[in-house]
């Protein structure tokens, strides 16, 4: 991993985005990481399109901003293709890794992107709606992002995904994250 890594999440309200950086947050942290997680809201509804933000670095972070200059870009919700620039700002060398079915050759033509840009793509809403049976893509998107870029291992995700889940949710609910987290890990596919 880079000794600072910017992060920008893409998605709509509900789907656990924010909560996906948090936890994010929290496994870098246990790690041994500096990081910053934090989202950027529009109309606080269900459905509305957001952002979120992590930055993670080796040394202490002192800025306090958005992200601008993502290296990894991540896109909870893909119909946010349609309808967000989400590549705006995003490095030479950056990494997105998209929520859908499609084949990252095919995301790769829609997004326009960089020769040295890779594209990931993971079906992650339909591990969720298989692994917790609910359309809710945050923790596959935690895995495929883990597998892609490194920043921890899936057993170090694993157990921050059972330490945040488990204060909220029954053991069942915790049990089908798990699961679509190590589906994700192990599912994302780069074209």
């Amino acid at each position: 991993m880079a000794d600072f890594l910017e992060i920008r999440w893409h998605g709509r309200g509900g789907q656990g985005t924010v909560t996906a950086a948090k936890v994010l947050a929290d496994a870098c942290l246990s790690g041994g990481r500096y990081v910053q997680a934090f989202p950027e809201y529009g109309p606080e509804r269900a459905g509305a399109p957001l952002r979120a933000y992590n930055r993670v670095s080796s040394k202490p972070i002192r800025m306090h901003c958005p992200v601008l200059n993502p290296q990894v870009i991540t896109v909870v919700d893909p119909t946010l293709l349609d309808a967000v620039d989400v590549s705006e700002g995003a490095k030479e060398d950056a990494i997105f890794i998209i929520n859908t079915p499609k084949e990252p050759e095919e995301i790769r033509k829609k997004l326009n992107t960089g020769q040295k840009q890779r594209v990931f793509t993971v079906d992650a809403t339909k591990i969720a709606l298989e692994c917790i049976g609910r359309a809710l893509p945050n923790a596959s998107m935690l895995g495929a992002l883990c597998k892609v870029t490194g920043l921890v291992s899936l057993e170090h995700l694993l157990e921050d995904v059972r330490k945040s889940f488990g204060k909220k949710f029954s053991q069942r609910i915790i049990n089908g994250n798990l699961e679509a987290t190590r589906r994700g890990y192990e599912e994302v596919k780069e074209g």
